[in-house]
């Protein structure tokens, strides 16, 4: 069972600041428009800018990038093998039901197979790979009114199954 979190992860009491959030990610990959055309042609993720055939900065709404990709030390490379320690998964964050439907729905259309789905309690996440074999997770929060809670208050996450067509179809109706 997984233990709450405690307010400090240092002996000297340092937390960091509540408002600090991860600003973007930065992947190797072994090629450019192929990954170009995952996070931007099927996620749908904005080209902010691109330097030839090395990198390439992606955006929602605007940003100056929450995605990095380049090939400087990965051009035509072969995924790590699994079992080796890197990145487990990056996931995004949709603002609704709908708009995590939609993209599923040109997933779907578009043959990429899913790895898993849960419904978490607090969330429902959906998890895949991209093409250089990068773990992904797209999901949506649920409300926080809505979490799952413990007798003592706690946050009590679950791992249940969620029902994909469904949400694919609420994603085609948006």
């Amino acid at each position: 069972m997984p233990q709450a979190a405690s307010a400090h992860h240092t002996d000297d009491g340092f937390t960091v600041h509540p408002a600090t959030k991860v600003g973007h990610i930065h992947l190797r990959v072994s090629d450019l428009d192929r990954a170009i055309a995952f996070y931007s042609g099927l996620l749908g993720f904005q080209m902010m800018q691109r330097y030839g055939r090395q990198a390439a900065f992606l955006s929602a709404g605007g940003y100056h990038h929450h995605i990095g990709l380049n090939t400087w030390e990965s051009l035509g490379a072969t995924p790590p093998p699994p079992g080796h320690t890197g990145l487990y998964h990056v996931a995004f964050l949709f603002p609704d039901r709908s708009s995590l439907g939609a993209v599923l729905a040109r997933l779907k259309a578009a043959g990429v197979p899913l790895e898993g789905a849960a419904d978490h309690g607090v969330s429902e996440a959906v998890y895949l790979r991209d093409p250089d074999g990068n773990g992904v997770e797209l999901y949506r929060d649920r409300p926080e009114a809505e979490w799952p809670r413990a007798p003592d208050g706690t946050l009590a996450m679950i791992n249940g199954p969620l029902d994909v067509a469904a949400l694919i179809r609420e994603g085609g109706a948006a």
